[in-house]
């Protein structure tokens, strides 16, 4: 009997002799010689076990398997060879240097292509604004085909080799890409891949009977099976559908956890996987640096489940990172877990997801601002912030998606709160139901029967901009602040950098007009824009407090890295936590004036520089924060004093 070693060597050498097998004799003997072969013959052996191993955790002995790979890494050869020379370099670079993206240098913006530039040659022009703002990374929302009218926000793809052609073409993005890569701006993408477009090609030949897309969703005949799924699966939207089907027009069942006319990928069927990796590997040669993997929680279903975070759904994105190390090495994936906490993390690994959103620290920043205690936000930076080596988190104040309070209810019973009742004040808190709120959020999903609710709102409606609230702009600036020290890659959604408030427009769009999301992705609003200079605007008081943020961070290595240590402030109200022992963050969640006894500041130096300020702080008598006001301060700070503290 063959060890499994020997058995991937086996395999390893008939996938070589496989993919030459295309080409003559001499061809073959050329094409060995050359760098291009050497290096992905290196990577081959390198993640082809990985690769090998990943999806025999997912299909066994499914005979399709090996008649699968067999194409995808012919695929995968093809598609390397086709890769640029300057993505080549760039593939190389970044082995390399693994952790090139948590530098203190990188600061994200995202965007949708059409809303902020109009189109893709919009994006280009628009380059000298990112670097004036100083962003390094930039996420163009959804911009591949679409169906016209409902598509979810280009989150319904009917094809990942085009563009929609309202944005541009596919040598557009290309040109993109390559802009963008010369000013040193790194590009992000969303990959759609647990489900596509009803008009996908695949979804037509599928529910046509085609033989070659045969199994590609689950359809079902009649409601038997659904409704043993829907026995243990739970609603996403219920507004759009209840259940997570939808009835085709020949009254047969599809499985569409999110919207009727998006339906999800049957990755059973090996043959998925290979054309799934196919698509990644084309959007990965246009250019793109990063594949925002989204809804990685529901790739797999499993009868009797939730259906939500299977060991297979980790698997299969292990098996796509393999594929990307053999094809196009310098491609990260970020993660976008809308889950518990801990389903979250399992997706950050440097074989899974080298990036991931961090939806609870998200989540616990509007929650701060609400409650004005810290307590919920310092237990999880203390217990669920640190990630393994060469992986980040994305913190953000906010995305194009609404705000789901994502915490614990195990962390929230540990300082005796009511997990559900707390959601529901934070829900009344943040669509102006709660007497004294700040906060002009719409309400997303809201469902009076559970009580559930989510929050739509654009930054500068949600800490009460819109009424003129004093503290505003505090809360604006506060919240960015965390993001741009937290430890991680900092992101900010383009319009809340000018003030942007809800664009309640949506709602006279029949296509729109069911899904308050679109209040918080307003088209780029020129006049604010025209104002960032001008600090006698509120626009321009916004843009200028967090450009200094952004030059202050990328100026200072101690913003580099992930790693965070929560300093103990000893007051409800003041966030701590120091940066690679050379940044002490305080921030003030208050209105109030706090006051931090010197105590609290005893082993360290007597004096610090604070960076956003350009002040000297004494810390050897005690520190008053004003409100919303936050401190980063220049101080070693030994391990032992902190934990003193």
């Amino acid at each position: 009997m063959l060890t499994p070693s020997q058995q991937v060597n086996i395999t390893l050498e008939h996938i070589h002799n496989h993919i030459l097998a295309a080409y003559s004799a001499k061809e073959r003997a050329a094409i060995q010689k050359t760098e291009d072969w050497k290096q992905f013959s290196t990577r081959l052996h390198t993640y082809f076990p990985t690769l090998m191993w990943e999806l025999d955790s997912v299909y066994g002995n499914n005979e399709a398997v090996l008649p699968m790979l067999q194409q995808l890494m012919r695929m995968a050869w093809q598609s390397y060879a086709e890769r640029s020379a300057p993505l080549k370099q760039q593939d190389a670079e970044r082995e390399a240097n693994p952790d090139w993206f948590l530098s203190n240098k990188m600061v994200g913006g995202v965007c949708y292509v059409d809303l902020f530039a109009g189109n893709l040659r919009g994006i280009i022009d628009s380059i000298p604004y990112f670097k004036e703002l100083g962003l390094t990374y930039l996420h163009l929302m959804p911009l591949f085909k679409c169906p016209e009218g409902k598509s979810d926000g280009g989150y319904a793809v009917s094809s990942y080799r085009e563009v929609n052609p309202a944005l541009g073409t596919i040598e557009d993005l290309r040109d993109v890409a390559e802009a963008l890569r010369e000013a040193g701006i790194t590009m992000v993408v969303d990959f759609i891949f647990n489900h596509t477009s009803n008009e996908h090609e695949w979804a037509k030949a599928c529910a046509a009977g085609d033989p070659m897309y045969d199994n590609f969703y689950y359809i079902f005949p009649d409601r038997w099976m659904p409704d043993q799924y829907d026995r243990t699966v739970r609603e996403i939207f219920p507004d759009q559908h209840p259940g997570a089907f939808s009835q085709l027009w020949d009254g047969r069942w599809v499985w569409t956890t999110f919207n009727s006319f998006q339906w999800d990928l049957n990755y059973s069927n090996p043959w998925v996987f290979r054309a799934m990796a196919g698509e990644m590997m084309f959007i990965a040669n246009l250019g793109v640096d990063i594949l925002r993997m989204d809804a990685v929680a529901f790739i797999w279903k499993q009868l009797g489940t939730d259906c939500e975070n299977l060991p297979q759904a980790h698997a299969l994105i292990r098996a796509f990172n393999a594929v990307m190390r053999i094809a196009a090495p310098s491609v990260l994936f970020k993660s976008e877990a809308i889950v518990h906490p801990d389903k979250v993390v399992q997706y950050i690994a440097p074989n899974e997801c080298q990036l991931s959103y961090n939806p609870l620290q998200m989540a616990l920043l509007w929650n701060t601002l609400a409650t004005r205690d810290v307590n919920l936000l310092q237990q999880a930076l203390t217990f669920r912030h640190n990630l393994p080596a060469n992986t980040g988190w994305v913190n953000y104040v906010r995305c194009h998606d609404d705000i789901g309070w994502t915490f614990a209810d195990e962390d929230a019973a540990h300082f005796g709160i009511n997990g559900f009742n707390h959601r529901q004040f934070l829900n009344r808190f943040y669509v102006n139901r709660f007497e004294g709120s700040f906060a002009r959020g719409v309400p997303f999903q809201d469902n009076p029967n559970t009580g559930d609710c989510r929050i739509s709102g654009t930054c500068a409606s949600l800490v009460g901009l819109e009424q003129d609230d004093p503290y505003a702009i505090d809360r604006i600036r506060l919240l960015h602040s965390i993001i741009m020290s937290a430890g991680g890659l900092p992101l900010i959604y383009l319009g809340d950098e000018v003030g942007t408030p809800n664009d309640m427009s949506y709602l006279e769009d029949v296509n729109k007009q069911d899904d308050s999301r679109w209040a918080h992705r307003p088209a780029r609003d020129a006049a604010l824009y025209e104002q960032r200079n001008d600090p006698s605007t509120h626009a321009g008081q916004i843009y200028q407090g967090l450009r200094q943020l952004i030059e202050l961070r990328q100026s200072h290595e101690g913003f580099a890295g992930g790693d965070l240590s929560i300093f103990d402030c000893k007051n409800p109200h003041v966030l701590g936590y120091s940066r690679n022992n050379s940044i002490l963050v305080l921030a003030n969640f208050s209105e109030q004036e706090q006051t931090l006894s010197a105590l609290t500041f005893s082993l360290l130096p007597e004096q610090a520089h604070d960076l956003i300020s350009n002040q000297t702080i004494r810390l050897d008598q005690d520190v008053v924060l004003q409100p919303y006001q936050v401190l980063w301060l220049e101080v070693v700070i030994d391990q032992t004093a902190e934990k003193a503290a």
